[in-house]
């Protein structure tokens, strides 16, 4: 493959055509060969993404406008204002909280492997459970937790069981 660096995006313009109600993922990186993934999320003044944990990930958040907190899981609090470049080590638990201009980040991290479909003859015992109330509404990733409430990728709340 013989790449060529380009411009993808220009987070002001997409955060000024995006409408006032408009949040989770803004935008995200879909380039064919890439080896990285990115977002651009967008949360509501005082909306949260619920504590959760990324086992198998380092995410990389940068914060481009509004502010907020991540309240780390023993309580540490981190403020978050623009400009702000926050390291979340893969296996810490977290929960990000906007401020009362909102919060718009950008997220960086190595790509998912794909989900993949694995023989049946190895094992007896029939088909795994159905996992589609673990895939979330608006970005499709499939969360770690068994009753999720909120993506950690894009801030989405999990429709009610």
């Amino acid at each position: 493959m013989n790449s060529v660096p380009r411009v993808l995006a220009v987070l002001d313009e997409l955060l000024t055509a995006a409408g006032h109600g408009d949040r989770g993922a803004l935008w995200q990186l879909a380039e064919q060969g890439r080896e990285l993934d990115a977002n651009l999320v967008r949360l509501a003044p005082g909306a949260e993404v619920g504590e959760h944990q990324e086992d198998v990930l380092d995410v990389l958040l940068v914060v481009v406008a509004g502010g907020g907190r991540v309240v780390a899981g023993g309580g540490d609090v981190l403020n978050l204002a623009p400009t702000t470049v926050v390291w979340l080590p893969r296996t810490s638990r977290r929960a990000l909280v906007a401020g009362p201009e909102g919060l718009a980040y950008v997220t960086v991290h190595r790509r998912r492997p794909g989900l993949m479909i694995k023989s049946s003859t190895a094992h007896e015992g029939g088909e795994a459970p159905c996992a589609l109330d673990r895939v979330c509404p608006e970005c499709g990733r499939l969360s770690q937790d068994q009753e999720p409430v909120f993506c950690s990728r894009c801030g989405e709340r999990f429709p009610e069981r």
